[in-house]
């Protein structure tokens, strides 16, 4: 990806088509950011609204993000309940859902009130648009255990 100057962005997995609420509500978010510019850099808690950050939840460590104008290259790596963020190059957090420590970081978040944040198995992917020109390319995907 490569965002726009204050340019603020994110890619949503595991997402549930509900007609009443916004897909964000069920998808777990990779955060898209121009981190130097963008105020919603130091918003949150420690750094965990940066680029490559599972948004408002983990903060990506390193954070590692070129700047606005620079392509990043990130993978997002999910396997039953375990989820890897990569980013040029490293992996920036892991965690698991559905476990004790996923429930109570959820229960003390703004995704509290939505019991179906991050429970989906199986989902859409999701690309969110805040009106910043945001470009993406060589998208893949590719299932992980072949059955």
């Amino acid at each position: 990806w490569m965002v726009s100057e204050r340019g603020n962005s994110g890619i949503f997995y595991h997402v549930i088509e509900q007609p009443d609420k916004a897909l964000y509500w069920s998808g777990p978010e990779m955060q898209i950011l121009d981190n130097e510019n963008h105020p919603d850099s130091d918003q949150g808690m420690a750094g965990n609204r940066k680029a490559g950050s599972l948004y408002d939840l983990i903060p990506a460590d390193p954070q590692n993000a070129k700047p606005h104008g620079e392509w990043n290259q990130v993978r997002i790596v999910s396997d039953g309940p375990r989820i890897e963020h990569w980013q040029n190059g490293e992996m920036v957090l892991s965690y698991e859902r559905w476990t004790p420590e996923w429930q109570e970081m959820v229960a003390a978040s703004k995704f509290a009130e939505h019991p179906e944040f991050g429970s989906a198995e199986e989902g859409h992917l999701a690309l969110q648009d805040h009106g910043d020109v945001v470009r993406f390319r060589n998208l893949k995907i590719r299932r992980l255990n072949a059955d």
